[in-house]
């Protein structure tokens, strides 16, 4: 079985080790050039990352294919489970507390979603796909984890599954027009949506139209993230010499802020680099969905690759002022154990779908395996 390993494409794995390296130099730096209390974690996290990786990727793309629906099953009760004794952690309730390691079960769901939502559309002829009746059960898989993430609260998460599952709708040839119809609805109800959100939110929100609303209170860490980026101009300031960032400025820099803090050392010239080694990614992902040869080989990559590229596009756009603050990790750099051990994961199945592209998958399965 290890001899599919020898044919991953090598050229993607080294992206992986070098963006993934960016980030534990700059956890190294954040903890004023210590291992302790971020980077030493990081990469242990890494490492099991990468074997994590290295077995999903070894595995026939079939098994993916026959247990899809169980993975989100689990899944989705490991969310419940959350709600019912989920560990309260920054404010929010969004992990499950193992003793040995406290697990994220949003997380699972990006890839559980992914899975689930590929298989579904692989069995059902392309031609029913816009039929309202084969909608019901795909919208219901997307709508109830979306909901039960926002309860956490955890709303940019919520998004990032409602967006990916859209996604991934479209893909598999729903028509066009329930697309403007639901962008329709969502704009029509947002008076409605806002009454729901938490105060905190509204006030991201209010923020990110007046940034300088509340500049010492809910407009202190976008205030704080554009003074720091400018302040590193286009070569940055140097390994270590990030003043906003040095001086603890700068919040949560080594989780949500930790691209300012990467523009405060390295300067416009470093955040291209970065920008660059993700177009990288985002590319090999875009390559392996194009070559698969089953639908659901094909929408478990595009899946994953557009999963990627959200919650880069997301928290780069964050950061600058250019979308509200809600909360999402820079992929492979910021600081995360589930986020990096399920991103990892998710690519262990986009080099598994790679590998496996000339595999034939059946048209129908009865039962769930």
């Amino acid at each position: 079985m290890l001899e599919k390993l020898r044919h991953i494409n090598p050229y993607p794995l080294a992206v992986i080790f070098l963006i993934s390296s960016v980030g534990f130099v700059l956890l190294f730096s954040a903890g004023g050039s210590s291992l302790m209390p971020w980077a030493l974690k990081q990469f242990i996290r890494f490492v099991v990352g990468m074997a994590i990786l290295l077995a999903v990727a070894n595995i026939d793309i079939r098994f993916y294919f026959r247990v899809a629906y169980i993975f989100y099953v689990v899944t989705f009760l490991l969310l419940i489970l959350v709600e019912l004794m989920g560990f309260v952690g920054m404010g929010a309730q969004r992990w499950i507390d193992l003793y040995i390691i406290q697990i994220q079960p949003s997380e699972l769901m990006k890839v559980a979603l992914v899975l689930a939502l590929a298989r579904y559309f692989h069995e059902l002829d392309s031609a029913k796909v816009s039929r309202l009746k084969n909608l019901i059960l795909p919208v219901l898989m997307m709508a109830l984890p979306a909901l039960l993430v926002i309860r956490q609260p955890d709303l940019g998460t919520a998004l990032v599954l409602l967006t990916v599952g859209a996604c991934l709708l479209f893909l598999a040839g729903l028509s066009l027009w329930y697309f403007i119809a639901a962008g329709v609805g969502a704009v029509s109800s947002i008076p409605i949506l806002w009454n729901f959100l938490h105060e905190y939110q509204k006030q991201r929100v209010l923020i990110f139209f007046d940034p300088g609303r509340d500049p010492l209170g809910t407009g202190y860490h976008i205030t704080q993230s554009k003074i720091a980026m400018g302040s590193g101009g286009f070569f940055g300031r140097g390994y270590g010499q990030g003043t906003q960032a040095a001086l603890n400025f700068l919040p949560e820099k080594q989780t949500d802020f930790i691209f300012t803090m990467f523009c405060e050392e390295y300067g416009f010239v470093g955040a291209i680099g970065l920008i660059s080694l993700y177009v990288v990614l985002i590319m090999y992902g875009v390559r392996v969905a194009m070559l698969a040869s089953s639908t659901f080989s094909r929408l478990v990559a595009w899946g994953i690759t557009f999963s990627f590229f959200i919650y880069m596009f997301v928290n780069m756009s964050m950061v600058i002022g250019l979308l509200p603050v809600v909360g999402v990790p820079l992929p492979l750099v910021s600081y995360g154990g589930t986020a990096m051990l399920t991103l990892l994961m998710g690519f262990g199945l986009l080099f598994c779908v790679d590998l496996h592209r000339n595999v034939k998958l059946p048209q129908k399965v009865i039962g769930l395996f």
